[in-house]
């Protein structure tokens, strides 16, 4: 860029800071800030562990925004000086830095616009993820044990925290199921634009003749509950279940029946839980899994409801994937909902799915 672009680049970042400015009302946040913390002095704060908890959330999230919101304008005033000393002296050093930094500085504006977005009741939750291979066997299982894989490299270079709730290996590779707990600020958030099926093209390791196959696998994304969230749940609707462990674990695995499957017999909604040694904790969990579906069906249900209303059509089942990954004869990852590619497959399976979910969550937000 010569240095009339360079101001216009300026000019741009400056408005979009102002507008962020104005949507964030930071004097309002700031303020909310201050009462939290002058709540968090007062004796007896911590006698109520839910409701401090709560509190803290909340201060944290406030914190996060503003925060956010100053750091992108002090690394702009930055680059603003750094304009004003590249013109003066038309050093080679520092017009680099001052082009690294202002794309740097575009990607954080664009990073937090999305944020700013994600403003959905659940959005800043922590989300649980399942993960079930369609048919096809261990071609299938295998595919969902790669995306296992790509879903845990994306959560680590977000700095999330992953914790397998149950897991079912598969018969000779791969995972018949897996659920996931994602936590991290707007885990939830982000990873609902994963919901759907992903279709795998590639050719099969697991065939000697060296064809190529097509996989399917499912995911399925959920915010994770807190305790306050009323979901009316009949006991007498449910059908619990208890086994023994069958996934990767300590040396409680297989010794007790801690496992724990509930069924919600009027939905058919099963889940599952083994993470914990103890068979109370494990139900504990099972049971806020199952609010977070049941959650999820009652979503779903009313968007089904404004569809109908407005007469669109959509297609469920296998048929309808939201991206395919084809391994051969090309390399490409496109996501049909945004017809967004990339031919870093590589990439993309080493956890570089932040561009599609950005594509997507823009689009939704936008329509």
């Amino acid at each position: 860029m010569d240095m009339a672009e360079i101001r216009n680049e300026l000019t741009t970042m400056a408005k979009r800071l102002a507008d962020f400015r104005g949507s964030l009302d930071l004097a309002e946040k700031e303020e909310r800030i201050a009462e939290l913390e002058e709540k968090m002095t007062e004796p007896g704060f911590w006698d109520d562990p839910n409701a401090s908890k709560k509190v803290i959330n909340e201060n944290n999230a406030l914190k996060e925004s503003v925060n956010g919101y100053k750091e992108l304008a002090e690394t702009f005033d930055d680059l603003e000086i750094s304009y004003e000393l590249v013109k003066e002296e038309n050093d080679a050093e520092l017009w680099q830095e001052l082009d690294s930094g202002m794309k740097a500085l575009m990607n954080s504006l664009n990073d937090f616009e999305l944020q700013m977005l994600l403003n959905e009741p659940y959005d800043k939750s922590n989300a649980i993820l399942e993960l079930h291979p369609g048919a096809g066997g261990t071609e299938s299982q295998d595919w969902a044990s790669m995306l296992l894989r790509m879903y845990k490299r994306w959560a680590e270079k977000r700095s999330f925290s992953v914790e397998t709730l149950d897991y079912l290996p598969g018969d000779e590779a791969g995972v018949k199921s897996v659920t996931l707990l994602i936590k991290g600020h707007n885990a939830y958030g982000y990873l609902k634009a994963e919901k759907g099926v992903h279709r795998l093209v590639r050719i099969s390791p697991f065939d000697s003749s060296g064809r190529r196959h097509t996989s399917f696998a499912s995911c399925d994304v959920m915010p994770e509950l807190d305790d306050e969230v009323d979901i009316d749940i009949n006991t007498e609707d449910l059908k619990i279940d208890t086994y023994r462990s069958s996934g990767a674990g300590g040396q409680h695995v297989n010794t007790t029946d801690s496992a724990v499957r509930i069924t919600h017999v009027p939905t058919n909604t099963v889940v599952t839980c083994q993470s914990e040694r103890s068979q109370i904790k494990n139900r504990e969990r099972a049971m806020k899994m199952l609010k977070a579906k049941l959650y999820q069906l009652k979503i779903e249900e009313q968007q089904q409801e404004l569809d109908e209303i407005r007469g669109e059509q959509k297609e469920i089942g296998w048929g309808s994937q939201i991206r395919s990954y084809v391994f051969h004869p090309y390399n490409m990852v496109k996501d049909h909902r945004t017809n967004h590619e990339i031919g870093n497959t590589s990439a993309v399976m080493d956890g570089n799915i932040d561009p599609f979910i950005d594509e997507y969550l823009r689009l939704s937000i936008n329509v």
